[in-house]
C-alpha cells in the first residue's frame, strides 16, 4: 500500500479501497463556551479596553475577526472566567495580529497604546505572551470559519461591525 501526503491540515487519508485513495474533510468543532463569549463582552466593558477600540479607527489592530480570535484564544487557554484580566486581552488581541498581519507596526501600535514610550514593560509583555501561547497548547491558529462560527454566537454585537473592509 503507497502512502500519500496530506494536502491539507483540514484532510485525512482514510484508506485504500481497490488501489484508490480517499481524502475525507476533517469535522472541525469549536471549543467555545458561552462562558467565554461572557469574558470577552466583561473585558470590552473595561474602559482602557473601550479607549483602545474607538483609538483604533481604522480598525487595523482590531477588526471583527481579530476580535473573534480573542474569544478563540479564551477557550484554548483555559483559564476559569474570573481570570481573565484585561492584560489577556490584549496579549490575545497581540497574538491574533502576530498571526493575521505581515505588518509589524499595528502590533507596536498595542504596545504604544498601552505603554507610550517606554519599552520597559514590553519583555514583561512577551514573557506573558509565551505563557498565554503555551496555555493553549500551541494552538494559535484560527480560521475563518471558527470566527464566523464565534459571530453567530451573537451576531448583533457591536465588536462584529468592526468590519476593516467597509472602512474607506
Amino acid at each position: 500500500m503507497k502512502e500519500v501526503a496530506l494536502e491539507s491540515k483540514d484532510s485525512w487519508v482514510t484508506g485504500n479501497v481497490s488501489g484508490l485513495t480517499m481524502q475525507v474533510k476533517r469535522q472541525w468543532e469549536s471549543a467555545v463556551e458561552p462562558e467565554h463569549h461572557e469574558v470577552f463582552n466583561r473585558l470590552l466593558e473595561d474602559t482602557v479596553v473601550q479607549r483602545f477600540l474607538a483609538w483604533d479607527k481604522k480598525l487595523r489592530v482590531s477588526d471583527k475577526y481579530l476580535l473573534s480570535m480573542v474569544i478563540a484564544y479564551f477557550s484554548r487557554a483555559g483559564l476559569f472566567s474570573w481570570q481573565y484580566q484585561r492584560i489577556h486581552f490584549f496579549l490575545a488581541l497581540y497574538l491574533a495580529n502576530d498571526m493575521e498581519e505581515d505588518n509589524q507596526a499595528p502590533k507596536q501600535a498595542i504596545f504604544s497604546f498601552l505603554y507610550g514610550k517606554s519599552r520597559v514593560q514590553l519583555p514583561m509583555f512577551h514573557k506573558l505572551r509565551f505563557q498565554l501561547i503555551r496555555s493553549m497548547r500551541w494552538k494559535t491558529w484560527v480560521s475563518r470559519d471558527e470566527c464566523e462560527e464565534i459571530q453567530t454566537y451573537d451576531p448583533e454585537h457591536w465588536a462584529w461591525r468592526r468590519d476593516r473592509t467597509l472602512i474607506p
